[in-house]
């Protein structure tokens, strides 16, 4: 099957209100292209230089999402073009972010990544860490970032019963931490959760952004 055909497909899974960002990590442009003649705006990419090269060569209307672990040396080169950036884990790389957005002149979204899997490869705020630093309140002086929601990754497992709660368990952190930081802001209402094999799932409790990959462009060609 096609990755317009699989595109179409994923699609019409997506309740209004669910955004899909189309993992294109590791696949070549024409893979990107046919998604974009399809329609399709909005790609993820986890490694900078490869989102660099992509953006320098690909129409300058798609919307790069950076998903993967973001060093903060490499920042500098995706801050000018950067939709968002799903995987804010500390405070640091929050501050760094902020400090090449300033020299751009940009103000540059963001989500916070809460660990919620069992995994520890996966990394992220905890919940307390989270809370920690929201009520520290520096966050509040970085004014060239924008904080619009959380962001989290699920165990690995045939488990749905453990998938299905830790989703859950992030949809109601964001509902506290909405209540608590963000009542008042619009703009912090993204919950990313929910990729090619548990985006159902995550789409159950409250997804608004779905990260899929291989169910559109199937295998890595490189």
């Amino acid at each position: 099957m096609s990755i317009t055909n699989n595109l179409q497909n994923v699609l019409q899974e997506l309740p209004t209100g669910v955004r899909l960002v189309a993992v294109s990590k590791f696949h070549p442009n024409k893979a990107i292209e046919e998604a974009y003649r399809a329609g399709h705006r909005v790609f993820g990419e986890s490694r900078a230089q490869e989102l660099r090269a992509k953006h320098e060569s690909l129409p300058k209307d798609i919307e790069w999402h950076f998903i993967g672990t973001l060093q903060t040396n490499k920042i500098k080169y995706i801050i000018p073009y950067v939709s968002l950036i799903h995987g804010i884990d500390s405070f640091h790389l929050l501050s760094e972010v902020n400090k090449q957005a300033a020299k751009v002149g940009r103000t540059v979204n963001c989500l916070l990544q809460l660990h919620i899997a069992q995994e520890e490869t996966k990394s992220g705020f905890s919940f307390d860490e989270c809370k920690e630093m929201l009520q520290c309140g520096e966050w509040k002086e970085l004014t060239h970032i924008r904080l619009c929601g959380l962001m989290g990754m699920a165990t690995y497992t045939d488990s749905h019963e453990q998938i299905t709660h830790e989703f859950r368990s992030l949809s109601n952190f964001f509902t506290e931490v909405k209540s608590s930081w963000f009542a008042t802001e619009p703009t912090f209402c993204e919950l990313s959760m929910g990729m090619s094999d548990d985006y159902k799932l995550a789409i159950h409790e409250k997804s608004t952004m779905v990260r899929i990959g291989s169910k559109i462009f199937g295998a890595r060609e490189y």
